[in-house]
C-alpha cells in the first residue's frame, strides 16, 4: 500500500484538494459525530465554528453554525459526498471494527477496483466516504479511462487486515482524497472544471457521470447529476458543502487558472485577498496556494 508520503499525486507540486467547509444547523451534534465517531481532532474553535484535523496541524473540514439553517434538500446542486483517503488497509479495516461497534451505520461499503470504500452519513445527512486506494500499479487504464467499477466490499477479508489495537482515531497521514459533486449540467462542469480549473477528464459514464483528476489519479472531483440534473443551488440558509479549497502548488499555477477562469467568464470575486469562484451549479471554492508550494 503506498503511504501519503510515498505518492506524489497528493503532494506538492501537484494541485489538492484542500479544507472542505460545511454549513450546519446543530454545532454540538455534528462535532460529537465527527470527534467521537470518526476520531477527528479539534485545532480551532470559536463561537459557532470549529476545524478539525487528523494531525492536528492540516485543517481537513470546518463546520460553521446557522441555527436558522434548514437542511439542504437532496434533489438540489452541491456536495454528494467528501472522501477522506486513509494511508493503508488496516486502517479502512480498523475503522470498519470500530463503526460497528458503535453501532453507526453504513450506507454501502465498495470495491471500486482502484480502492476499496466505505460510505455513511453525518448526523445532518452530507455524505462521507472512507477509502483506501489500492497500489497504482495495479490500476487498468485503456485510451486514457481509468477503469472503476462497483462491485460489493469483500468485508470479511477487509477484516482480516485489522490491527491488535484497533482503532485510535484518523490516522495523521489522512487527506480529502477527493470531493464528490451533485451538478445540474455535466458539459457545463466539464467546462469549469477541465477548461478552467485544469483538471483532466479520466472516466466518463454518458451523461450521468464524470470524473477528473490531476497528474492521473482515479479522480479528484466527482461530478454527477443522479440527483439533480437541471437542478439549482440549494436555498439560501441551507445546511451543507459552504465550499471547498482548491490548494495549487504556487501562485503562477493559480494565476493560470483565474485566467482561464475569466476567459470562461465564470464567476470570480476576491474577498480580503481570498480568490473565490462558483461553477456552473452554483458551487464555491477557494482558490490557494498550498503552503508547502511556496
Amino acid at each position: 500500500m503506498i503511504t501519503k508520503e510515498g505518492w506524489p499525486i497528493h503532494q506538492s507540486p501537484h494541485p489538492v484538494i484542500g479544507t472542505a467547509t460545511l454549513m450546519v444547523h446543530n454545532i454540538e451534534r455534528m462535532l460529537a459525530f465527527y470527534k467521537d465517531i470518526l476520531g477527528f481532532r479539534v485545532h480551532e474553535r470559536s463561537q459557532g465554528a470549529v476545524s478539525l484535523s487528523a494531525d492536528g496541524k492540516n485543517v481537513l473540514l470546518k463546520l460553521e453554525e446557522d441555527t436558522e439553517a434548514k437542511l439542504r434538500e437532496t434533489r438540489t446542486t452541491g456536495l454528494y459526498h467528501i472522501a477522506f483517503l486513509l494511508p493503508g488497509r488496516t486502517d479502512l479495516a480498523d475503522v470498519l471494527k470500530h463503526l460497528a461497534q458503535r453501532r453507526y451505520p453504513l450506507q454501502g461499503a465498495s470495491d471500486h477496483d482502484v480502492s476499496e470504500a466505505l460510505y455513511l452519513a453525518d448526523p445532518e445527512g452530507n455524505g462521507l466516504e472512507i477509502y483506501v486506494d489500492r497500489d497504482t500499479t495495479s490500476w487498468k487504464w485503456e485510451k486514457g479511462q481509468v477503469f472503476m467499477t462497483t462491485k460489493p466490499l469483500d468485508i470479511d477479508d477487509l477484516l482480516m487486515d485489522a490491527s491488535q489495537a484497533g482503532w485510535n482515531g484518523m490516522p495523521s497521514d489522512t487527506l480529502i482524497g477527493h470531493i464528490h459533486l451533485q451538478v445540474s449540467n455535466l458539459e457545463d462542469s466539464k467546462e469549469f472544471y477541465c477548461d478552467g480549473i485544469g483538471l483532466d477528464p479520466v472516466l466518463r459514464f454518458g451523461s450521468q457521470a464524470l470524473f477528473i483528476s490531476w497528474h492521473k489519479y482515479h479522480h479528484h472531483i466527482g461530478l454527477n447529476t443522479w440527483n439533480s440534473a437541471g437542478e439549482g443551488p440549494p436555498k439560501e440558509k441551507s445546511t451543507g458543502l459552504k465550499h471547498f479549497c482548491i490548494l495549487f502548488s504556487n501562485e503562477d499555477e493559480r494565476r493560470k487558472a483565474i485566467a482561464r477562469l475569466k476567459k470562461l467568464n465564470a464567476w470570480i470575486t476576491e474577498e480580503n485577498g481570498t480568490i473565490i469562484t462558483k461553477d456552473p451549479s452554483g458551487i464555491h471554492m477557494i482558490l490557494e496556494v498550498s503552503r508547502k508550494g511556496e
